[in-house]
């Protein structure tokens, strides 16, 4: 403890000639007085106060400049930012809007207008939101009902036909080579192949393969299919069979060579059984089903 008192006194200048001569004798406290010593020869660089402070506020004032921007430069972005939004606006604005359902599956789509389409079973409609109090245009792959509210011309377009209504309920089916269209209220256009037809409310009509095959009366006041039971007259075996598979989740084959069974009647949505009875036994054919797979054939087949 007193060596290191003594080098205090030293590193103070408060020492005493024998109280140097004894840290200097000493081989652990040597080092210490010589580093001493030597930074006692160094010189402190000399500080101009006033210089740095004009050099601090110099710079300062350089950095608070503001920049003269080009007018033309940030008016060209301005009007590119704005041109970006305005196209993104109309490309999101004018694409079409499809809604869809599956196998057995029904939906209930309300239009911009308020008109209300029902979707039967694998159908789908598109239409555009953006455009539509400029065209009320509805494009149908399937079957549908529309409710329609009154204003401008209602179109629904197909691939086998058109219809055209201001406002009124009608049931539109459109499958492979099969057109039938059915008018509840007001008054339908109707128009395939050329040709111009107009159907008052309590009227139906049945277009194959371009040609009118059946215009009759109806007496319902929905389609059938909207309380889960479809309905035929006079179709196909091959119409009901592509029915049935809208609805139920499977698969049919026949073996009925060269068959033209016709089929007027109905099945319901409920009970697959059940409704394949009901198509069967009217056209004396039976079936069997595995695994989702269904066979339909003449009664006393093997």
């Amino acid at each position: 403890m007193e060596k290191k008192y003594l080098l205090h006194s030293y590193l103070n200048g408060k020492a005493t000639k024998d109280e140097i001569a004894a840290l200097k004798a000493d081989p652990e406290y040597a080092a210490y007085v010589r580093i001493a010593d030597t930074a006692k020869t160094f010189d402190t660089p000399a500080f101009n106060f006033e210089k740095n402070k004009n050099k601090i506020e110099a710079g300062i004032a350089g950095a608070s400049k503001v920049r003269n921007l080009n007018p033309v430069r940030t008016f060209l972005k301005v009007a590119a930012a704005i041109a970006v939004l305005a196209v993104g606006y109309w490309f999101i604005s004018t694409m079409d809007t499809s809604m869809s359902t599956g196998i057995g599956e029904k939906i209930s789509v309300s239009l911009p207008d308020a008109s209300e389409v029902i979707l039967n079973a694998n159908s789908e409609i598109t239409y555009s939101k953006g455009n539509w109090e400029n065209e009320r245009n509805v494009t149908l792959n399937g079957e549908a009902f529309f409710k329609v509210n009154k204003g401008s011309t209602f179109q629904v377009s197909t691939s086998l036909g058109d219809v055209r209504v201001l406002g009124t309920q009608f049931n539109v089916y459109s499958r492979d080579r099969f057109f039938n269209v059915s008018c509840y209220e007001g008054l339908v256009s109707v128009a395939f192949n050329d040709t111009l037809i107009k159907l008052p409310a309590g009227t139906k009509l049945k277009v194959e393969e371009g040609t009118l095959v059946m215009y009759n009366t109806t007496s319902n006041t929905v389609p059938n299919w909207t309380k889960n039971e479809s309905s035929f007259e006079n179709a196909t075996l091959q119409t009901v069979i592509s029915e049935l598979e809208h609805q139920y989740p499977i698969t049919i084959n026949t073996q009925l060579q060269g068959t033209n069974k016709r089929f007027t009647g109905s099945f319901t949505h409920s009970d697959l059984e059940l409704a394949l009875t009901s198509v069967c036994d009217p056209l004396q054919l039976t079936y069997s089903i595995n695994e989702g797979e269904v066979t339909i054939y003449a009664k006393g087949s093997p």
